[in-house]
C-alpha cells in the first residue's frame, strides 16, 4: 500500500495542528507518574515477599534437576498409552459436550438472533461465567463433587470450551452480513428457515474453525487436569513428581510435547480445509 506524505502548501494548510494547554500537559505528567509510582509500589511488594537466597541458587538448582531428568526412562512409556489415551478422550469428548451448548447459546447471545434482551443477557452470564473459571478450577470443584476419574476432566474441559466457543461464534453471528437475511426474509420465511438459509451458511466456516481451535487448546489443558485427579497423563505425572522419579517426568514431558505437536498440525490441515 503505497504511504502519502504531506509534500504540498495546500497539504500543510490542511492538516490541524493541537496546542496542549498547561493543564493537559500537568495532567499527561501526573498520569505517567501515577504509572511509574504503581510500578514500583507493585516491585516493592515483589521483592519483600521475594526470597532472594532461593533466586540466586536457582540456576544450580535447575541444572541438577535437568542432570536427574536424563535420560529419560523410555521402558516406562510402555505404562504411558492408556492414559495418553485417556487425555485424548477427555479433551476431544469435552469438546465436543462444550460445542453442544455453546452452540444454542451463541445464537441467544447474538443480538441480530436473540429472541428477547433478557434472555440475551442469561446467555452473556453463562458464557462469561464459563470463560471466567479456569479449566483446572472447574476440574478441582467436579472431582469434589464426581469424586477422581475421567468423567470429570471431561465435564471440566466441556464447561470451560461454552465461553470460548460461545463467544467467538456469538461475535461471528453478529458480524454476518444482513443482505441474505433481508432477502430470505422477504419472501415470507419463518425464523428458523432464515435461520438455516441465510445465518448458518454464513457462520459455519468459522464456527468449524473455532471448534477445531479449541479442540487443540483442550488437547493442552487437559494434559494438566490428572494433577487434580481429574484423569489423564497429568495423574502419572503426579505421581511421578512425588515420587521425585525425574526420569520419569521427562519421558512424560516428551509425549506431552509429541501430542501437542500432532494435535497442532492436525488442527492447522482441518482449519485449512474448511476455511
Amino acid at each position: 500500500m503505497p504511504l502519502h506524505f504531506l509534500s504540498t502548501e495546500k497539504d500543510l494548510s490542511q492538516a490541524q495542528w493541537k496546542l496542549r494547554t498547561t493543564r493537559q500537559q500537568w495532567l499527561i505528567w501526573l498520569g505517567w507518574l501515577a504509572g511509574l509510582s504503581l510500578f514500583l509500589l507493585c516491585w516493592k511488594v515483589i521483592s519483600d515477599n521475594t526470597m532472594w537466597v532461593f533466586v540466586q541458587d536457582a540456576p544450580k538448582q535447575g541444572a541438577d534437576l535437568i542432570s536427574r531428568m536424563l535420560p529419560p526412562d523410555w521402558a516406562y512409556s510402555n505404562r504411558l498409552w492408556k492414559a495418553l489415551w485417556d487425555t485424548i478422550n477427555i479433551a476431544t469428548l469435552g469438546t465436543i459436550l462444550g460445542i453442544i451448548m455453546a452452540f444454542p447459546c451463541a445464537f441467544l447471545a447474538a443480538r441480530n438472533t436473540t429472541p428477547h434482551p433478557i434472555i440475551r443477557s442469561f446467555a452473556l452470564m453463562i458464557i462469561v461465567s464459563s470463560r471466567s473459571i479456569n479449566s483446572l478450577i472447574w476440574a478441582m470443584l467436579l472431582v469434589t463433587i464426581l469424586g477422581p476419574g475421567i468423567l470429570a476432566g471431561i465435564l471440566a474441559i466441556a464447561l470451560r470450551s461454552i465461553g470460548f466457543v460461545g463467544k467467538l461464534l456469538y461475535e461471528a453471528i453478529e458480524e454476518i452480513h444482513p443482505t441474505p437475511v433481508e432477502a430470505i426474509t422477504a419472501t415470507g420465511a419463518s425464523r428458523m428457515q432464515v435461520m438455516s438459509y441465510a445465518v448458518l451458511p454464513q457462520v459455519m466456516p468459522a464456527f468449524a474453525g473455532i471448534s477445531i481451535y479449541r479442540w487443540d487448546i483442550n488437547i493442552r489443558e487437559s494434559t494438566v487436569l490428572g494433577l487434580v485427579g481429574a484423569g489423564g497423563i497429568g495423574l502419572q505425572l503426579n505421581a511421578a513428581i512425588n515420587s521425585l522419579a525425574w526420569d520419569r517426568v521427562s519421558i512424560i514431558f516428551i509425549l506431552i510435547f509429541a501430542t501437542v505437536l500432532v494435535s497442532e498440525y492436525i488442527s492447522a490441515k482441518v482449519r485449512k480445509a474448511f476455511i
